[in-house]
């Protein structure tokens, strides 16, 4: 189950996650995030409340930072999933804060 709260403000978009970003769950985050993605720069996204992300979930991301000029921020980033961001290279590509 994943929770997205998504709040856009001018050129950036916030998403709050909350559960788990997995194969059941990526499409839900890259449908509500498309809904918002028009006029958007740059991408902010606290995962403070992400307990889990998979490849699937890596592939959202991956999407995402694709689709916009700027910036792709992650916040309060799970030391979980932190260690699959530095395993699979992802810190190299994101912003992590």
């Amino acid at each position: 189950m994943l929770n997205i709260n998504a709040t856009k403000t001018d050129a950036i978009l916030d998403l709050v996650l909350e559960g788990r970003l997995d194969t059941v769950t990526a499409p839900q985050l890259q449908a509500a995030a498309n809904e918002q993605l028009a006029g958007v720069e740059s991408i902010k996204i606290d995962c403070k409340d992400l307990a889990y992300i998979s490849s699937a979930g890596l592939r959202v991301l991956l999407t995402l930072r694709k689709s916009i000029p700027g910036e792709l921020i992650l916040r309060n980033v799970d030391p979980s999933v932190m260690e699959v961001l530095e395993i699979t290279g992802f810190v190299d590509i994101l912003t992590i804060e």
